[in-house]
């Protein structure tokens, strides 16, 4: 599936190829196959392009045809199919000038140019009425306004549309653009009309190379690998399918670091595929430096083609790749976020008023990179979201329109829907012994009532952020965990006494102990059995795991936790005050994310071994992860909790401190800084390769955990709502309730 790109051929292409004249005999065609290639391959309406014409390409149609019918008549061959050529531009000829028509890149000066080379063979283009008028207004108004700014970006477009020009063209300012494989831009026809005025070597090379790769016929852009490639590892990540590919995606991400290094030209020069390579790259452990992506840059990306044609494609992954900031003060991605989000803005309202367009990938995914960044979505709804937007019958349109196998097919989406019911299915039977669970344990029976919506929250988000069908058992302690810490959380903050507290706390410091005859309340007592026997079954199901017992690190986890929030009961009991540093170490722990996180790394596999455990690298992910989740926990709870009379927290206390006599709302600020400053680092710590000792899949654990807490977290605190949020139903449809259909 990844050895061979596949692109459709351009008869566009093709005709300007087999317009070049013999350099020793200019009487005879240089490509005489190309020329019957296209004696060969008319349409039955008489045009020349991709069959089965989307009616919104006629201007696609009208160019590669008038260019194939001249390259016929300049060699005095085929005249029926000439005829038939002509008759098609005149049944067709109005939607050149309709508006509403989807234009190829440069369509107005390049149709312009064949019909004045049609003129100058004797062919009669019959445009009807006061066309070629229009046609001509069309192309001064452009080349007046163009060479107006004289723009670098604008002098890249004229080289990119050069066979739009023909002796006119300034060939010196062209060969500027030439790129190491001989080619301008990798467009053949562009460089088949360079080869033809002034017969440049390396443009023969690059026409050679095409020939000899696609026969009779070439490309309307070549090379396209890198690019190819790295979208297909794309789509499998967001179809959901990439598990099943991870050999074929190393040995892209491989091959793509090498050209990286070497600064090859299909990454460099292309502003799409670099920033696609940077993300992928990055997101994949490689030590990509986001100085690759200064060159795009707004004032740098403006002299760029794609700059010039407002290329929203390659300004989307610009802004994707700037999602991708693993290091606080990345002034070039913040400066790539900054523009790129404008920019993509700008487009969204000038596009909503147009449905005069293909269906376009591009038309869905700005909004959501837009609302969601990187770290902002889970991935089983991102996977949903993308199969239900994925069509098989792209086309995409530069000079010429285009399609590959390779960038969207039948195949990637009916895996995609068949692994993505399979999931949904086990979810839906892991979902039922959760439930079962809750019953069995007695949870139901304690004097307050757990949040159904936290109960829900709890397995929805891990199922949806949690994918692989093989991780059930961590997926059903991750939900139980994070269930029984928001239960715990309750009982401390609302619903016990101080006796209560010390109580529960001294119970599971004690572990072994019959409650029956300690001196303690049924809640006490019915909290306490329902951890120890989740906390036996989860070390159980981790022993034959890890091959040793890790109950006692489980039971450990649990009692730091107790013993925290007692401290922090003991704060908004009055007692005393603690400082802001004194607050956060013990609200890296109060966040409660250690019996979610470790029991779900024991269950995955593979082996972790007590010194990784114990090594510095694991505590720092585990203290920022939790930062993390602590300030945006803070930020969200602090009106309820001010509202309730609460005031330890991290804004409260930074208040109450002084905290250079800030404001309420700067020390907000402030906060939120601190939410993205920990999430980067986070990102940071999981990604690192370099003397790591944690393997990547038990980091990825924590990235996925902060996705889960800014989806709680993301307008309203999901954990302390009253009522399930709409967001959280259409979680619920997503993991469960809602399979794909495909249309047959």
């Amino acid at each position: 599936m990844f050895d061979k790109v596949e692109l459709s051929v351009s008869s566009y292409d093709t005709a300007w190829v087999a317009m070049i004249p013999s350099p020793s005999s200019p009487q005879v065609p240089l490509f005489p196959q190309t020329l019957n290639w296209l004696l060969e391959n008319q349409q039955n309406n008489g045009s020349w392009g991709l069959p089965d014409g989307n009616e919104l390409l006629t201007k696609d149609s009208l160019l590669s045809t008038l260019a194939s019918v001249l390259a016929l008549k300049q060699w005095g061959i085929g005249e029926q199919k000439i005829n038939r050529g002509l008759g098609y531009i005149e049944s067709n000829i109005a939607a050149a000038n309709d508006d509403k028509q989807l234009s190829p890149i440069g369509f107005d000066i390049i149709f312009s140019h064949l019909i004045e080379q049609a003129q100058s063979l004797d062919l009669n283009i019959p445009l009807g009425g006061n066309a070629s008028e229009k046609f001509i207004q069309k192309r001064e108004l452009e080349l007046q306004s163009g060479w107006g700014s004289n723009s670098e970006g604008w002098k890249a477009y004229v080289a990119y549309i050069s066979e739009g020009f023909g002796k006119s063209q300034n060939w010196e300012m062209a060969l500027k653009f030439q790129r190491n494989n001989g080619s301008l831009f990798n467009s053949p026809a562009a460089t088949a009309s360079v080869y033809t005025h002034i017969n440049n070597a390396h443009c023969l090379d690059y026409l050679l190379s095409l020939l000899d790769k696609f026969d009779n016929a070439v490309p309307t852009v070549h090379p396209l690998d890198v690019y190819t490639r790295l979208h297909m590892v794309d789509t499998l990540e967001k179809l959901g399918i990439n598990r099943h590919f991870k050999e074929e995606i190393v040995n892209v991400l491989e091959e793509t670091w090498g050209k990286w290094q070497r600064d090859e030209d299909e990454i460099v020069l292309e502003p799409t595929t670099c920033a696609m390579a940077f993300r992928l790259l990055r997101l994949h452990g490689y030590d990509v430096s986001s100085d690759a992506l200064d060159r795009f840059s707004k004032d740098r990306f403006c002299n760029t083609l794609q700059g010039y044609l407002k290329d929203v494609e390659a300004v989307l992954e610009l802004h994707k790749a700037s999602h991708i900031v693993s290091h606080s003060n990345d002034s070039v991605l913040e400066e790539l976020n900054s523009w790129t989000r404008q920019c993509l803005k700008e487009y969204l309202s000038s596009s909503s008023t147009s449905t005069h367009k293909l269906y376009n990938y591009i038309d869905h995914e700005v909004p959501f990179s837009l609302s969601f960044p990187h770290h902002a979505y889970l991935d089983f709804i991102f996977n949903r979201r993308s199969i239900d937007h994925y069509k098989v019958d792209q086309r995409r349109v530069l000079k010429s329109s285009y399609s590959s196998w390779n960038l969207a097919n039948k195949e990637y989406l009916k895996l995609g829907v068949e692994d993505f019911n399979y999931c949904q299915s086990l979810f839906r039977e892991e979902f039922d012994l959760f439930n079962q669970w809750i019953i069995q344990s007695g949870l139901e029976k304690l004097h307050f009532l757990f949040s159904k919506t936290k109960a829900a929250y709890t397995f929805f988000s891990v199922a949806a952020t949690l994918t692989s069908p093989k991780l059930g058992e961590a997926r059903l302690a991750w939900a139980k965990q994070g269930l029984l810490g928001c239960v715990v959380d309750d009982f401390f903050d609302v619903w016990s006494t101080e006796e209560e507290q010390i109580n529960l706390t001294q119970l599971m410091e004690k572990w072994d102990v019959d409650v029956n005859k300690e001196s303690c309340s049924e809640t006490v007592k019915r909290i306490f059995l329902v951890l120890k026997r989740t906390i036996c079954e989860t070390a159980a199901q981790a022993c034959k795991v890890q091959g040793r017992s890790v109950l006692d690190h489980l039971i450990q986890i649990w009692v730091d936790l107790l013993r925290s929030m007692l401290k922090e009961a003991e704060w908004g009991r009055g007692k005393c005050v603690p400082s802001i540093e004194e607050y956060e170490r013990n609200g890296i722990i109060t966040m409660a994310l250690g019996p979610i996180i470790v029991p779900v790394m024991y269950l995955m596999g593979p082996k972790l071994p007590q010194a990784i455990i114990e090594s510095d690298e694991y505590n720092h992910l585990y203290e920022v992860v939790s930062l993390h989740g602590r300030y945006l926990n803070d930020i969200n709870g602090y009106q309820r909790e001010k509202e309730q009379g609460k005031f330890v927290n991290s804004i409260s206390l930074r208040l109450k401190n002084g905290c250079g006599a800030k404001s309420e709302q700067e020390i907000i600020e402030d906060i939120k800084s601190k939410i993205d400053g920990t999430r980067k680092e986070v990102l940071r710590l999981v990604l690192q390769k370099e003397g790591s000792i944690i393997s990547s899949d038990i980091k990825k654990v924590y990235w996925k955990m902060c996705r889960t807490l800014h989806l709680a977290y993301k307008k309203d605190d999901v954990i302390h709502a009253k009522k399930t949020p709409h967001e959280m139903l259409n979680i619920k449809d997503v993991v469960l309730n809602d399979p794909i259909i495909l249309d047959s």
